[in-house]
């Protein structure tokens, strides 16, 4: 599926009048943004190739009030779809058939801090790094933590399934949440899971958590609560070649040495970050390594030292330790913001998240630098190497036509060698429609159709969140709905 990185804005049908009203009546006129300047904010997620404008956005504030709109919604047969901040990905909260859509921006309430149990309640709209800052004076912390974490949602997290740098060692948000608030997408409230370890029965949540807003839309999370640890040390070893780097990679963990994050950087993104921050990292490098290691204070500074002579062992030029608190936050800084460093070269970008065996790295980043220089594109690599969950940045003019078809072909030779090597499409940013016919490479027809029974169970009429993660849903919707959609979009360029 291809659309236009011109927004598409379909004339206004004549039941959208009907539904308008309805959802006013709902959460009042002004947490209903129907102007066509609103409208454009909420035409795509952070992935920015294919947009489309919904027919309104609705902002509610509690549960109920999710519930009452997808009810309507349902009454008019109108797609819905749910969206927090907007930080995804793979297009998975753009409104690709119009429709409403839902932002929990207003449920961002911590609702429940407990301490003993350590677990809190959070509404689906909480930014993540809000939910550390809330119980970090009691030494805990919510562990799952991506580099979108100063703007992204608790309750997208849950939708994608997010990890993080720190994901090697604490897991990913399927690790750290044991129950949740949903609105189905019939409009019925259910409560899965709750504080306890684990729930008798299916394990309902579980297949929530990265189901991409298909089975229905989350209002609130309980999640588990991480101890900090005692203590921290942060490395930045330095590298002449990529090869260095990754061979350094595959030896820390082969050595039995489990960091709490190992993270890469390429020459690219290393001068754009110092280009945006002046960190001091060395602009002719070609790759860099933030290896981080907690734990007990007592044996850490060993386990630090084993990690700088492999490194070192591998042809490490250098290998800085940060001294404080502020030299560790300095060289985080730069993994965390690496992209809105990247935004400061006034180009779009598309980021993919395939996941490969560690051991294969070295090929596989060459085979990216080709497959990106075949295609005219400028390429930045900085991801999760220690688990093997790649993020090639392709940078690209939206503007162009041309430039357009060659970041999305050139995603997909990319998520292609990924499966070939025996990795997978996504690790964290989900399918949504940027990978959706890349799921045929790594799933086979029965495994897809499974996968669609599932999903009815949940959404029957494929009204929420429509046309995302499986091929179905892209078939069924365009053979129902296509006609009707290009004809209002006046281009046909919806399907």
């Amino acid at each position: 599926m291809t659309l236009s990185t011109s927004s598409i804005r379909p004339s206004r049908s004549p039941g959208t009048d009907t539904l308008i009203r309805e959802l006013q009546a709902i959460v009042g006129p002004d947490a209903v943004l129907t102007g066509e300047a609103e409208l454009r904010a909420y035409d795509c997620d952070a992935y920015a190739p294919e947009k489309r404008y919904p027919d309104a956005v609705v902002l509610p504030q509690s549960t109920e009030q999710v519930s009452q709109i997808v009810k309507v919604c349902n009454r008019l047969e109108v797609p819905f779809t749910p969206r927090g901040t907007g930080t995804g990905l793979s297009g998975g909260a753009t409104a690709i058939f119009g429709g409403v859509v839902i932002s929990t921006v207003r449920l961002n309430q911590i609702l429940e801090v407990d301490i003993p149990n350590r677990r809190m309640v959070a509404q689906a709209g909480t930014v993540n790094v809000y939910l550390t800052r809330a119980v970090k004076k009691h030494g805990l912390h919510y562990a799952p933590d991506p580099s979108s974490q100063g703007a992204c949602t608790v309750g997208g997290n849950v939708a994608e399934n997010s990890g993080g740098p720190h994901t090697l060692k604490y897991g990913v948000t399927t690790n750290h949440v044991t129950g949740l608030t949903l609105v189905l997408p019939d409009g019925e409230i259910v409560k899965l899971g709750g504080k306890a370890e684990d729930s008798p029965g299916y394990d309902l949540f579980g297949l929530v958590v990265g189901s991409e807003g298909t089975t229905g839309i989350v209002t609130e999370v309980t999640i588990r609560l991480t101890p900090l640890p005692q203590a921290v040390r942060t490395l930045l070893a330095i590298f002449e070649t990529i090869d260095q780097a990754t061979q350094t990679v595959s030896d820390i963990i082969a050595a039995g040495v489990l960091p709490a994050a190992l993270e890469m950087i390429d020459t690219f993104i290393i001068q754009a970050c110092e280009d945006a921050f002046h960190l001091g990292f060395p602009a002719d490098a070609q790759a860099v390594l933030i290896i981080e290691v907690d734990g007990l204070e007592v044996g850490l500074d060993e386990e630090a030292e084993r990690a700088k002579a492999i490194a070192l062992r591998n042809g490490a030029r250098e290998v800085r330790q940060a001294r404080n608190d502020l030299e560790r936050a300095l060289l985080w800084k730069a993994r965390k913001q690496a992209f809105g460093a990247l935004g400061r070269l006034g180009k779009s970008m598309v980021t993919h998240d395939g996941v490969i065996p560690r051991t294969r790295l070295p090929e596989v980043l060459r085979e990216v630098r080709r497959i990106a220089h075949r295609y005219g594109l400028e390429v930045g690599n900085v991801f999760h190497a220690g688990d093997g969950n790649l993020h090639p940045n392709l940078m690209f003019d939206e503007r162009d036509p041309e430039q357009v078809r060659a970041v999305i072909e050139a995603g997909h030779e990319i998520l292609k060698l990924c499966v070939d090597v025996g990795g997978s499409i996504t690790g964290e940013h989900g399918i949504g429609v940027e990978k959706i016919d890349a799921m045929s490479w790594q799933f086979h027809e029965p495994d897809l159709r499974l996968m669609e029974k599932i999903k009815q169970v949940f959404n029957q009429n494929e009204l929420c969140n429509p046309g995302k993660v499986l091929p179905s849903a892209k078939r069924c919707w365009e053979t129902a709905h296509g006609p009707r959609l290009a004809r209002q979009a006046g281009r046909g360029a919806a399907v």
